[in-house]
């Protein structure tokens, strides 16, 4: 027995160890941005199951597009098996079964897509994207990118979706509309290409060094989580106007809702 108490110590100061850890996370919520197909590669599987395992761990609540299909389901299965609560943000003309799958959580609908991106940037105190893009003006770069995937994203969820929801939210921490930050997880390398195109464009001038430190990337979930919890938010200013018409477009003072 004596020989075992060294042992049953060290391990119950490991348990309060991971639990006072548990308790240090700067985010209430996190919004992961995913597709609703589970992906070729199983590690992209695996991936979103140990994010929704930090989350847990870093008692994170979860907000994402709603449905239990493909990457979204096993990411807001893990997050709600483990007692975090799970928020599912889907518009109406997406609500069917068939479509989304059973849900996970709570589900809030609501009208369309700039809403529903709109509610879970306000819901959420930082933003993650995993796998899923298979299917100085800096801002503009990243809004032209927008445009063009608007026109072609519709019911595409995870994929053109997944895209255009991770660069709006990259382009308004560039605006200063909110200062949380936003994370790739770069399983295998998924996102390489995405990252190369980025840093082009840095190096022809399209977009500014700051504007690319928005965007904070690991290969795991653990990794990524660190970085963001050690986020600071560079920013280089922001325009009154855009910051107006911003507020204009989701219907509500998108500052302070979206930033709170």
């Amino acid at each position: 027995m004596e020989n075992q108490q060294p042992h049953l110590h060290h391990h119950l100061q490991q348990q309060l160890h991971r639990q006072a850890n548990s308790m240090k996370s700067r985010f209430r919520s996190v919004c992961v941005f995913c597709g609703s197909s589970p992906g070729k590669n199983p590690s992209y599987q695996l991936a979103a199951i140990q994010l929704g395992e930090q989350l847990v761990e870093r008692n994170i609540d979860l907000v994402y597009g709603g449905g239990s299909i493909g990457l979204m389901g096993l990411v807001s299965q893990t997050v709600f098996d483990g007692g975090r609560h799970v928020l599912g943000v889907i518009p109406k003309t997406l609500m069917p079964r068939e479509i989304t799958g059973e849900t996970v959580g709570e589900v809030r609908a609501v009208s369309g897509m700039h809403q529903r991106k709109a509610e879970m940037a306000r819901q959420a105190d930082a933003f993650i994207a995993l796998p899923g893009l298979n299917n100085c003006q800096p801002t503009f770069f990243f809004l032209f990118l927008l445009l063009i995937i608007d026109l072609i994203k519709f019911q595409l969820t995870g994929g053109y979706g997944t895209l255009e929801e991770l660069l709006e939210v990259i382009a308004w921490a560039q605006l200063g509309i909110h200062d949380k930050p936003v994370g790739l997880l770069n399983v295998d390398g998924y996102y390489n290409s995405l990252l190369s195109f980025i840093d082009k464009a840095v190096d022809e001038g399209f977009i500014a060094p700051a504007a690319r430190d928005i965007i904070v990337s690991a290969q795991t979930a653990q990794e990524l989580m660190c970085k963001l919890e050690e986020y600071e938010p560079i920013h280089s200013g922001v325009g009154p106007k855009l910051s107006w018409e911003m507020e204009q477009q989701l219907g509500f003072t998108a500052k302070s809702d979206i930033a709170r």
